[in-house]
């Protein structure tokens, strides 16, 4: 039997994507074990997997200053070691790494152990982590067909990012009763990201008059974000957060305003929505939310509508434009070449394991 370990924390951004690849390497047979953080968000979301999980120290290293520079490169370092020592003892034919800064040390274990490391890269220029990372990878993937330039020219792979395939098999029945709309009116799904985000809730409720004389409005709105005075709002349903519900609340909806995260984007490119897309400012981040968001645009996938421009008549316009061009968008979302890309990094884990 083959043994792989995945890696990736920090954030669900890291996770998720290993999380879709699970059922497809356990129906191939692959023993599978997952290193990450001793307490990290990665050990929350892979326990329900009942996949083994081992935690090692873990660092960050920043751009910025912080009394937590001086401390956490010893944190790396023992990491490190830890991460040498479970190569050793878990012997794995090949490893997965999604990122954050945790896996770093099982890449450069990896490579120490002579075993064959695959690396995922979402967003369209590499984060610091990967940076550090790529000179120990056989091969990085990518989401971006720009982001091949930032990568040595042969370990890229232009694969798309796994998307949980539940996600596919939404039910819009489901999601009508869920939110008590009519069938007779179209659905505009909004996504702040988990957080939420002040200035898209902010724009969309100061729309939603106009807006809900033509369509139907789910929110996820973020924790903390109720409008409590909206509760009742006819053909307005707002969450602060929704799981396993949300693959019927996409199924059932017709156009998507969304952050332009590189999973969030790259799920909407899987279930062809027609999406309006307004990046995290670049005054917030280190902008790849706006390089992500341009290079969708560019490939016809999205319309973007920056942060700062956003307000009650852009994005009335914005979503005019776009549900009256929906079909413009699904057809080039269609014709994509980053549409199978479990498929895709499966092969290439199958022809790299040792």
């Amino acid at each position: 039997m083959k043994r792989i370990i995945l890696t990736g924390g920090g954030t669900a951004g890291h996770v998720t994507p290993n999380i879709a690849l699970i059922p497809k390497l356990r129906e191939l047979g692959y023993d599978i074990q997952y290193i990450g953080s001793y307490n990290g968000i990665e050990k929350e979301l892979i326990e329900p997997f009942g996949i083994p999980y081992h935690g090692i120290s873990s660092g960050k290293l920043r751009r910025y200053f912080s009394l937590q520079n001086f401390t956490d490169p010893f944190r790396v370092l023992k990491g490190l070691s830890e991460a040498k020592k479970l190569i050793r003892e878990l012997k794995p034919d090949i490893i997965f790494s999604k990122g954050g800064f945790v896996s770093v040390p099982i890449v450069l274990a990896g490579k120490k152990n002579k075993v064959p490391v695959i690396i995922h890269e979402s967003d369209m220029t590499p984060g610091l982590a990967n940076k550090l990372a790529i000179p120990s990878a056989t091969k990085v993937c990518c989401n971006f067909p720009e982001t091949m330039n930032y990568l040595p020219a042969e370990k890229a792979v232009l694969t798309g990012s796994p998307i949980r395939q539940e996600l596919l098999t939404g039910n819009r029945i489901t999601a009508l009763d869920l939110c008590g709309f009519t069938a007779d009116k179209p659905v505009i799904l909004v996504i702040g990201g988990s957080l939420g985000s002040v200035a898209v809730n902010t724009a969309v409720r100061a729309a939603l008059p106009e807006l809900l004389k033509t369509f139907q409005i789910i929110h996820l709105c973020g924790k903390g974000k109720l409008d409590e005075s909206l509760t009742d709002q006819k053909g307005y349903k707002q969450f602060e957060y929704i799981s396993e519900e949300l693959r019927d609340i996409f199924a059932l909806a017709d156009i998507v305003i969304s952050r332009a995260g590189a999973n969030a984007i790259c799920e909407l490119l899987a279930l062809r929505k027609p999406n309006l897309l307004i990046p995290l400012s670049a005054n917030a981040s280190r902008g790849d939310q706006i390089l992500n968001a341009r290079s969708f645009e560019r490939q016809g996938f999205s319309m973007v509508l920056e942060e700062e421009a956003v307000n009650k008549e852009t994005l009335l316009s914005a979503v005019q434009q776009l549900y009256q061009n929906r079909e413009v968008f699904t057809d080039a979302m269609k014709n994509s070449g980053q549409q199978n890309s479990i498929d895709t990094i499966i092969k290439l884990i199958q022809d790299h394991s040792k």
